[in-house]
């Protein structure tokens, strides 16, 4: 069967701020296809409450941000990535601010932008735009890259797998050309042929039964990379958001940090604050020290949830600075100003990913990974909130130099074979799937969530294995589909993660094990060599 093969210069893998960003980076040298494997607002972007941490204020310095993004990262940051981002975040935001995004200023008259606070961080310093900061800037990025006539995006196209020169059985070095893709919709699998790829994929929270993340966050960048070849690093690194509404109708729907920052306090289902129990810092401590807390609460009390009490703030104060957590709150029959909100901690953010500099260099030549796919060390053990909009503003910045620079071409003699459907037929055991997705995502909540020991993680790590042969057999018996695609992905990744949270013998930042509670002397990183093609 013939197959279509699509060539461009540049091909970007997501549409959030990273992918997009990096996209009209490099539209201004060839051709760039930006691929999403549902719509282009469906994405952790585009979710994005807080705002982004960026040293603009005359109080504020460099130094402070780089110590409490160390302070977060216990240990394992790599402090040049970290300097190095937080240095070039004031340029890079005026960038953003000079394509069309808007921040909110000061409600007293005085000049300059009106900053937050969040857990961890020393000053205020997070710019939002209300509480729909990524939504904000997703829009306007999703305008300006569909104006540009360099730049192609395809909505419904998945990955598949990553092309690789050993895959092809060419001579020399390993080396990422292409991927093929299944259109959705049509159900036709075609490739790309590109010189340069670049995951910008977002997380992996749908690895876990509860989670904040959209229904795209089945780790797929990581998946691919792992079985192209590429390094994976500290993946045991998973952030549980410690406030995530509880409600039987609010589907992911997130209590920002900035709530937080503004004096909310944790309380327990009669009030009582317990925060100070844990960190001298309360309610305003980072979110693995808030989320462990939480959970030790939860169990010691038998409660289902804890709540925030921001009760001594006005309705007027709550409407202007929350005006989408107010009112989303209120179609539940929560007032902010007049009632305690309940919430749960749930599966937030990847610490760790493919393994990469801070310009997005994988060991896969070809491949380059931004954004919270990537793991350049600017995290460590732990992310500072409001980081991650940081980093993938300057990272694409710096990964779009470096592809430049690389120069990378493609011999004009490299062809992309058909792709192979073997004797694959439509399935007619799609209950497989869905019972297989679901008992993934109930493990790792059970065995790897927010407190481990050796015995969970050994569970979790012969149950994961069987599914995965389980899922194996069934994606060489049936032609792929979406779902099947994210399936085999998210029990991947749950391996990836079981095996880096084995080899930690320590609690460190996210990693938190019973077995395992005090800190080595040196902090290492936990590096998985990608699967052997």
């Amino acid at each position: 069967m013939k197959m279509r093969t699509e060539s461009c210069d540049f091909l970007i893998v997501g549409s959030g701020i990273a992918g997009l960003m990096s996209a009209l980076y490099l539209a201004p040298y060839g051709r760039v296809l930006l691929l999403t494997k549902k719509k282009l607002s469906d994405c952790s972007t585009n979710r994005a409450q807080g705002g982004i941490a960026c040293v603009i204020d005359e109080q504020d310095s460099f130094d402070q941000h780089v110590i409490d993004t160390l302070n977060a990262g216990a240990g394992l940051c790599n402090e040049s990535v970290v300097r190095k981002i937080v240095s070039e975040g004031p340029e890079r935001l005026n960038e953003l601010i000079n394509l069309g995004v808007r921040f909110n200023h000061r409600h007293d008259g005085r000049p300059g932008f009106d900053l937050g606070r969040e857990g961890g961080h020393s000053q205020r310093r997070v710019l939002h735009a209300g509480d729909i900061t990524g939504q904000k800037i997703e829009s306007v990025l999703v305008k300006r890259a569909m104006r540009h006539p360099a730049i192609t995006m395809m909505e419904n196209a998945m990955l598949i797998d990553l092309i690789t020169t050993r895959w092809l059985r060419r001579p020399g070095d390993n080396q990422c050309v292409g991927a093929y893709v299944l259109n959705e919709k049509s159900g036709e699998i075609f490739a790309v042929r590109s010189p340069v790829t670049v995951m910008a994929t977002g997380g992996c929270g749908k690895v876990y039964l509860y989670t904040c993340n959209p229904d795209i966050a089945t780790g797929d960048g990581i998946a691919l990379a792992w079985r192209a070849g590429a390094k994976i690093t500290n993946m045991e690194f998973i952030q549980f958001h410690p406030t995530c509404l509880y409600h039987p109708k609010a589907k992911r729907f997130l209590i920002s940090e900035a709530v937080r920052g503004e004096g909310a306090e944790l309380v327990d289902t009669n009030g009582r604050a317990f925060m100070k129990k844990y960190d001298k810092r309360g309610s305003l401590a980072p979110r693995d020290i808030v989320a462990r807390a939480i959970d030790s609460e939860m169990k010691r009390t038998g409660a289902p949830y804890c709540c925030l009490d921001i009760r001594h703030k006005s309705s007027e104060f709550l409407k202007a600075r929350f005006p989408n957590i107010y009112n989303t709150c209120l179609e539940f029959g929560i007032d902010m100003a007049n009632d305690l909100i309940p919430i749960v901690p749930s599966a937030h953010y990847m610490g760790g990913g493919i393994k990469t500099s801070i310009d997005g260099v994988t060991s896969l030549p070809g491949l380059y990974a931004v954004g919270e796919t990537a793991c350049n060390g600017l995290h460590g053990a732990n992310r500072l909130a409001s980081n991650s909009l940081l980093e993938a503003l300057v990272c694409a910045y710096e990964t779009s130099g470096r592809v430049i620079a690389d120069a990378c071409v493609l011999p004009k003699t490299l062809r992309i074979p058909a792709w192979h459907y073997g004797k694959a037929v439509a399935s007619d055991e799609a209950v497989m799937v869905a019972h297989n997705w679901m008992e993934v995502r109930t493990c790792m909540w059970d065995y790897v969530g927010i407190v481990r020991t050796n015995k969970r993680l050994a569970r979790a790590q012969n149950r994961v294995r069987n599914l995965r042969r389980e899922i194996r057999e069934y994606y060489f018996d049936y032609l792929v589909t979406t779902d099947t695609l994210e399936l085999r992905n998210i029990a991947l990744v749950a391996e990836l993660i079981i095996r880096c949270a084995l080899r930690r013998k320590e609690s460190r930042g996210l990693h938190y094990t019973l077995d395992y509670p005090s800190l080595l002397p040196q902090a290492r990183n936990t590096i998985l060599p990608g699967r052997k093609l």
